[in-house]
């Protein structure tokens, strides 16, 4: 027999996933199997559903083989990246980042130890916030991402309750993220509401728009406000009304403004010309506008932050 005290950052989980997420080697079709056959319990009384919530300081006993209990190896990954974090804010339920472009968020197959989310795990440990030995299921975790060429803030949560919080925002949109970006020539009108359809093309990582939907296609609008222009671009402050995959890129490309150094969607003469390592483009303003209860991150409606170091914006300013 096996037991385990449930802790503050695995409250709130259901009974399956926190088994599954602990315990990789057990089968889900035994883990049913043992609460169907009452081999777990759950404060010493028999658990019959497998969605029953965990709280914390209940208490698991696990009838189960060893074989089934043997936990990963200790090999923490996240200790070969740098510490180095460009850190916005910093309390003790969150962080917010300025990534700089040409940073992963998450591992992906080109993973080589370094990603922002092994930094701020790297970080966290090294201060003391975050040991592994400590947790069953939670490890800290980004509330959003950002492409790899693209810079701007990123919200890392240190705790499970502030990690449901922040993802519960996020699909209540109830915060707003503002871009800076550099387009191709000038927009007419210089404030509008664009409104399109994306279709996302997986194996090509690519998304197309179009102005009438189809099967596949998703409803995109992409509020935009142009601040400077210049001879032959515009520096442009967007609001994402809708959060799609390469929302911004494509959408202005589709009317006829692409991105300075956008390979993928932009122009390759004006590329080629502008000679820009990355597509310009920053979610440089993030604020909290919480219009439902916020829990223990109820002090920060209202509050909003601002990155003031954007590669690009110098370089616009120099010319022409």
């Amino acid at each position: 027999m096996k037991t385990i005290t449930i802790q503050k950052n695995d409250a709130g989980q259901r009974l399956d996933k926190f088994l599954t997420k602990t315990y990789p080697n057990l089968p889900q079709s035994m883990l049913y199997k043992a609460v169907r056959k009452k081999d777990i319990k759950i404060n010493g009384k028999r658990c019959n559903q497998f969605s029953a919530r965990l709280q914390e300081g209940d208490v698991l006993s696990l009838y189960l083989k060893d074989d089934f209990l043997q936990q990963e190896p200790e090999s923490f990954d996240f200790l070969k990246a740098p510490t180095k974090l460009n850190i916005l804010y910093e309390d003790s339920n969150l962080l917010l980042l300025d990534k700089k472009p040409g940073l992963i968020v998450h591992p992906d197959i080109h993973y080589h130890f370094d990603s922002l989310i092994a930094r701020v795990q790297h970080y966290l440990y090294d201060k003391g916030e975050y040991n592994p030995h400590d947790e069953h299921s939670f490890v800290p975790a980004l509330v959003n991402r950002i492409d790899r060429n693209t810079g701007g803030i990123v919200m890392a949560a240190k705790n499970a309750e502030s990690l449901r919080i922040l993802n519960q925002k996020v699909k209540d949109r109830e915060l707003q993220k503002l871009y800076l970006c550099l387009v191709h020539g000038h927009l007419h009108p210089k404030e509008a509401i664009l409104k399109g359809y994306l279709t996302k093309n997986e194996e090509q990582n690519r998304v197309y728009i179009s102005a009438h939907p189809t099967a596949e296609s998703r409803t995109i609008r992409t509020k935009y406000r142009v601040l400077q222009e210049k001879k032959n671009c515009s520096l442009v402050e967007v609001d994402l009304l809708t959060g799609r995959t390469h929302q911004i890129r494509a959408h202005m490309a589709s009317m006829g403004h692409p991105l300075l150094g956008d390979g993928k969607y932009g122009t390759n003469a004006v590329n080629h010309a502008c000679g820009f390592r990355y597509q310009a483009l920053y979610s440089y303003r993030l604020k909290f506008c919480f219009t439902t209860d916020a829990g223990i991150l109820s002090y920060l409606n209202g509050e909003s932050f601002q990155v003031k170091d954007i590669w690009f914006l110098p370089i616009f300013q120099q010319w022409p």
